[in-house]
This record gives C-alpha cells, sequence and structure tokens, in this order.
C-alpha cells in the first residue's frame, strides 16, 4: 500500500529541496529588491510589510508548485523558476514605477499598499502559473 509513496520519496525530496531553495533565493532577491526592509519592519510588527512579502512569496510559490507537477525533470523546474522569478521581480518593478508612493507607504505601515503589492504579486503568480506549459 505504501510502496508507492515510499519508492517516490527520493523524488518528491529532490523537488521540494530544490522548491525551498528557489523560494528562499527568490525572498532573498525580492528583499534586495525592495528600497526598506521588511523583516525589521516585519519584527516591528508592520502589517503593510508582512502582506506585501507574504503575498510575494506565495505569488512566487505558485508557479515553482505548477513547474514541480508539469515537469519531467529538476533542471526544467530551476528554468521555471527563474522565469517565475523575473517575473515577480518586474511586477514589484513596474508597481514602484507606477505608484512610486508605496515605496514610503510600506514603511509607514500603510496596509492599502500592502495589500495592493500582494495581490498584485498574487494575480502575476497565478497568471504565470498558467502560463507554465
Amino acid at each position: 500500500m505504501f510502496d508507492p509513496v515510499i519508492n517516490s520519496l527520493p523524488a518528491f525530496a529532490g523537488y521540494f529541496a530544490t522548491a525551498l531553495a528557489l523560494l528562499a533565493l527568490f525572498v532573498v532577491l525580492y528583499l534586495f529588491t525592495t528600497p526598506y526592509n521588511e523583516m525589521a519592519l516585519i519584527r516591528e510588527g508592520n502589517t503593510a510589510a508582512a502582506v506585501s512579502l507574504g503575498g510575494a512569496m506565495i505569488g512566487y510559490a505558485l508557479p515553482i508548485a505548477v513547474s514541480v507537477a508539469t515537469s519531467h525533470n529538476i533542471a526544467s523546474m530551476v528554468g521555471w523558476g527563474v522565469v517565475a522569478c523575473i517575473v515577480q521581480l518586474l511586477a514589484y518593478i513596474v508597481a514602484r514605477l507606477v505608484l512610486p508612493q508605496i515605496v514610503q507607504n510600506i514603511p509607514l505601515g500603510k496596509v492599502a499598499s500592502g495589500i495592493f503589492l500582494a495581490s498584485l504579486s498574487l494575480g502575476t503568480g497565478i497568471l504565470n502559473a498558467g502560463c507554465i506549459i
């Protein structure tokens, strides 16, 4: 009964570890891209920063999950992960260009800006995931 699961554990471990590494790398790049320190803001209780970063993480995790489900190997999964990372970072950069006050609003704890960035990341992630073939 559990033989198929046990036999698949090495593949699961490889994909899961790679997905976690991609997510961690994305978070580091996202934190580097933003001009404010989300981690410090979150430690201070800044809801806008937490919502924004959380939305970016989920928005990135969605295409990673689809790439795991559709890829036949880890290299293909990593390739889609790179594409998803670029798309998510570009979405944030476009948001900054269109709404430059977001850079000030997040550190000030303006939740509306955090929700907007999270929604943008989630929408981008859903579309990105749907385009993976």
